[in-house]
């Protein structure tokens, strides 16, 4: 097992940097990619674990990809192309992403095809998507949990669905997207709000979709069966990656920061809502609109006396993935900051409010945790000069990061286990570190 230990704080910086691409779309760019007709272009394309995965799942079902001058080339055998091949075994990694989307481009496969996963993965729940990608006729063979491995057989007489997407899941919601996408009719989804990536990639290729946006819901129509051509898209930088650097820069003494090319997704800027109502000033900068994205730049410099808060249940399913750095920085605040309705986190690569709940009561901090909810109380002049071991997390990569961040700011002499954990989403992470200034 390889570790990390830190036994210093980051020294001040004034730097400017970019992260990897957003992981959410570079997955996306390829399955939807698979199922175009010609040769897509895909600039920027994250080169993480989870998307390394999905290249080589897409190989094995017979989809070209190669990489030249750092784009991505991808040949696309349009609607239901797929190369099927007897006993086929497409290993999803760490990625729950993939592993969910793929399955709904799957619902037309003539022969089974078996998914697995890690074993981070494998405990985590499919019903949620075998459940409706059988409403659509797909067949499954799986375990009592319904959980990986798992086998899905498609059906010569797919049939459009009505769906109800209650968990504020955008992996659920996109799955069902992608089956509509080889199913004749209209597939009807009302969908709990949350990220809408794929709806707007629909969009920029105009295949057919109406999207009405209301209080709590959204309203999609989906008509399938509608041939598209290649497409060349241009993947901007990983707001879920940004996050660390911007509490890094926040909690650090004398610091700025800018972030070049983020995806300023209203959907992914939960983040940024919630600590900018604990006090945070980050803004954006340089807004525009490329392949149906919004992108910015983002400048954060550093602050004191950040402020405690009730987070509205309502920005949870845009900031899910943040959650953790967030609890960080509520751990600097003054006062109580309460977090409620986040049962989704523990369905993560780990149980993350448990997790969390570990890690800040090492620190010294005060925590009150539920099976969905916790309470940090907060304190302003928290410092570390102990020894905090952070171990027996799944090798959960958010995990990792967050308990980086967390020793640069703090201090205190960290031991952070499973060091390559980080690489599924962010393989640039630590090398960006580097480049602000630590050595590691």
């Amino acid at each position: 097992m390889v570790k990390i230990i830190i036994k210093k704080k980051i020294k001040n910086f004034n730097k400017t940097i970019t992260v990897n691409g957003d992981k959410s779309l570079s997955i996306r760019s390829l399955l939807i990619g698979s199922q175009s007709y010609g040769v897509c272009k895909i600039k920027n394309l994250s080169k993480s674990e989870d998307i390394l995965s999905t290249i080589r799942g897409l190989k094995k079902l017979g989809i070209k990809i190669f990489f030249k001058n750092g784009i991505c080339y991808l040949y696309g055998n349009g609607l239901n192309g797929f190369n099927y091949k007897k006993n086929i075994t497409i290993d999803a990694g760490n990625s729950g992403t993939f592993a969910r989307l793929l399955l709904g481009l799957l619902v037309k496969s003539p022969v089974a095809v078996k998914i697995t996963g890690d074993n981070s993965l494998s405990r985590r729940d499919f019903k949620r998507i075998t459940n409706p990608l059988s409403q659509f006729g797909a067949r499954f063979i799986t375990s009592k949990r319904k959980n990986l491995p798992l086998k899905i057989l498609g059906t010569d007489y797919v049939k459009p669905i009505n769906y109800f997407e209650k968990k504020g899941s955008a992996q659920c919601k996109s799955s069902v997207i992608l089956a509509a996408l080889n199913t004749p009719g209209k597939t009807k989804i009302n969908a709990k709000k949350s990220r809408n990536h794929t709806e707007l990639f629909m969009k920029y290729l105009n295949i057919p979709i109406n999207i009405v946006n209301k209080r709590n819901y959204d309203v999609i129509e989906m008509s399938g069966e509608n041939q598209f051509k290649s497409f060349n898209y241009i993947i901007p930088g990983d707001m879920s990656s940004c996050a660390f650097f911007i509490v890094l820069t926040l909690l650090s003494e004398n610091s700025k920061l800018k972030i070049k090319n983020v995806n300023i997704n209203p959907t992914r800027t939960g983040f940024i809502k919630i600590i900018n109502k604990m006090g945070a000033k980050v803004k954006f900068l340089n807004k525009k609109k490329i392949c149906g994205e919004f992108l910015g730049d983002i400048f954060v410099k550093s602050q004191k006396n950040f402020k405690a808060i009730n987070c509205p249940v309502r920005l949870n399913s845009n900031a899910i993935d943040e959650f953790l750095i967030i609890f960080l920085l509520a751990s600097k605040a003054s006062g109580t900051s309460r977090f409620r309705k986040l049962e989704e986190l523990n369905k993560k690569e780990s149980p993350r409010l448990k997790i969390a709940s570990i890690i800040l009561r090492k620190m010294g901090v005060k925590v009150k945790l539920t099976t969905n909810s916790i309470q940090i109380y907060g304190n302003p002049n928290l410092t570390l000069k102990k020894e905090i071991l952070v171990n027996d997390y799944n090798k959960d990569h958010r995990v990792f990061m967050t308990s980086v961040i967390a020793a640069l700011c703090l201090g205190g002499k960290w031991v952070i286990e499973d060091r390559d954990s980080y690489k599924s989403s962010f393989p640039s992470f630590l090398n960006i570190l580097e480049k602000i200034g630590y050595k590691f």
